[in-house]
């Protein structure tokens, strides 16, 4: 009840948003996780054809964001969620409707590139709407994308019952259904674009070294974050030797995130400063790795065995998703304050650009690690490193923290004079 009552404290244009981000990861993740099986065993393509498809979509988007951050600022951040949508529409039913090389690369760039406009878009223009309220509104940002990735691989394995295009077309038409909606119900702000051209926003926010060291310093959180769909899966996976055990992982998420996540915000907001509540937050997402070494790399004997092993591992997951959700909607609000308001979106494309090839970057190293270690025997090994990854991180972000390199929360506006 208490995540309801805030989410109807918020304006029409907020609540949009927040179901928005509910569509969104539903849409993606009903469709792109089962993408490679389509792509390989439907229409046989080989593997190398497989990675470069997935990796052009990948390359749209993670490559792009601070071009859908600069639109934002210049155009209009309704304008740039709508043509975001209306894109990841036209990419996905390409997905549905073509077998051919060039059409499914076509898809691939224009739902990558639809993402990259979407995504700093959306948070711009939720920095700037929420005002005072920003941790509240991006704890809440979290808890429906929380739930739209729960949702998503559901509805997707449904819908493959019938195939593929079933489940391409459903997502098309999920991300038209929010096209309409937001052109009809986002109101249309004025924009004043930042004086000088896009080259001078970059390297004014480039320049700014305080929020690279921020961006660079958070690169923990986004690695450990993607192992929720990678490291952690495949743990519970190999640890109860039952398949259907890595959506328990999502699952303990998501319930844990709608119980807690605006109460973890609300209280740690009035206690202390951001900077450490971020730091605690990778730390603990740092922990979250340490419980499932002790089950790496056993199989489990009998039906009870599986259930004993499969305790660390969600004991891990729901460390994991604790630290998200004290770090995230800190981290969410401290980026719109390290530089002037006009340049929100721009400040946010960079920052996930940064956290996309990093992710990208750092999943290699614990593909890396879990290859190494069934090779060797030394199944620890990605979990080490995971817990390394946040540590670094977290030792990143006290430091910023401890020489005020990150910028002070803004004094709350007075309130009026009551009248005589």
């Amino acid at each position: 009840m208490t995540t309801w009552r805030e989410f109807r404290g918020f304006p029409l244009a907020i609540r949009l948003l927040l179901v928005n981000q509910l569509g969104v990861n539903t849409g993606f993740y009903l469709l792109i996780p089962y993408l490679a099986t389509h792509l390989g065993e439907d229409l046989g393509m080989s593997a190398a054809v497989v990675g470069i498809v997935l990796g052009v979509r990948n390359l749209s988007q993670q490559g792009l964001f601070i071009i859908g951050g600069s639109a934002a600022d210049r155009l209009g951040a309704r304008r740039v969620i709508i043509a975001g949508c209306a894109l990841r529409t036209v990419g996905f039913a390409l997905f549905s409707l073509g077998d051919g090389l060039a059409v499914l690369l076509a898809a691939s760039v224009l739902s990558g590139l639809a993402g990259a406009l979407f995504n700093p878009a959306v948070r711009a223009y939720l920095a700037q709407e929420a005002g005072e309220r920003k941790p509240e509104a991006f704890a809440l940002f979290n808890v429906f994308a929380t739930t739209g990735a729960l949702i998503g691989p559901l509805l997707g394995s449904a819908l493959l019952l019938v195939d593929f295009r079933a489940s391409a077309l459903t997502a098309a038409g999920l991300f038209a259904v929010l096209t309409v909606a937001q052109a009809l119900v986002l109101p249309d702000r004025e924009v004043t674009p930042p004086p000088g051209g896009v080259l001078a926003d970059w390297r004014q926010v480039l320049g700014n070294r305080a929020f690279v060291a921020f961006s660079l310093a958070m690169v923990g959180m986004f690695t450990l974050e993607n192992q929720l769909y990678l490291l952690l899966p495949a743990g519970a996976r190999g640890a109860t030797g039952w398949d259907g055990a890595a959506g328990l992982v999502f699952l303990v998420g998501t319930l844990t995130n709608l119980a807690l996540q605006l109460r973890i915000t609300r209280a740690l907001r009035r206690r202390g400063s951001r900077g450490r509540w971020i730091g605690t937050g990778l730390a603990l997402m740092a922990l979250a790795f340490v419980p499932p070494m002790a089950v790496a790399g056993a199989a489990p004997d009998g039906p009870a065995d599986a259930v004993l092993h499969a305790l660390p591992v969600l004991a891990g997951a729901l460390l994991l998703y604790l630290g998200i959700m004290v770090a995230q909607p800190f981290v969410m609000e401290l980026i719109p304050n390290f530089g002037r308001p006009e340049l929100t979106g721009t400040y946010f494309g960079l920052f996930y650009m940064v956290s996309g090839v990093a992710a990208a970057a750092g999943n290699t190293v614990v593909g890396w690690a879990m290859d190494t270690g069934d090779d060797q025997g030394h199944a620890w090994l990605p979990w080490l490193c995971c817990v390394l990854f946040g540590l670094v991180s977290a030792a990143g972000v006290g430091r910023l923290h401890r020489a005020r390199a990150l910028p002070a929360r803004p004094a709350p506006a007075p309130a009026p004079a009551a009248a005589s």
